[in-house]
């Protein structure tokens, strides 16, 4: 039986891997935090969102994807109770997902009526039997989101990652 040798290269990663992982494992040094007796509290997070400053509605009577977002007042008001990084990540992340959804709905349901309710805090949704979904969007925890209406059902606040999933399985059955 022949032995193999394990070529240097597999033996620097695996060396590597264990130096990497002891140095994660260590105690964090008290140089790194001024005063040990003292712990660092960040910010508290948003428990909920800051009401808007705006009493508009919006009636929406068609096939519709409605876009919300907070006003400027909220937008102070969450950025105050964020940390610095925290606050910028939710704004970057609402507003790429907004414009990939924006995206997605004009190039495959151009149909489908955009709506900015940036300046309105309800929504009035008119269903073909004239039924009616009032939404309070400062009931709607989210900094930012999509809520996607086709006057037979309810409306639906949309996953905006998976955006072209949730057109399809929402509007499937009533595409023109």
């Amino acid at each position: 039986m022949k032995a193999t040798a394990i070529p240097f290269k597999n033996n620097l990663y695996v060396v590597t891997f264990f130096v990497i992982l002891a140095c994660a494992c260590k105690e964090p040094s008290p140089k790194n935090n001024p005063d040990p007796g003292k712990k660092q509290s960040p910010k508290k997070g948003i428990i909920k969102k800051p009401g808007s400053s705006f009493t508009d509605t919006i009636f929406v009577d068609k096939k519709a994807a409605v876009f919300f977002a907070p006003d400027s007042l909220q937008m102070e008001k969450i950025k105050n109770v964020n940390e610095k990084a925290t606050y910028d990540m939710l704004i970057h992340d609402c507003h790429y997902q907004m414009e990939n959804a924006k995206l997605s709905l004009k190039q495959y349901w151009p149909q489908i009526k955009i709506i900015d309710a940036l300046k309105a805090r309800y929504l009035i949704f008119i269903k073909e039997d004239q039924s009616r979904t009032i939404i309070d969007l400062n009931d709607k925890n989210d900094i930012c989101g999509l809520l996607l209406f086709d006057r037979k059902k309810a409306p639906i606040l949309a996953d905006m990652p998976n955006i072209e999933t949730v057109l399809n399985l929402y509007f499937q059955t009533h595409k023109n």
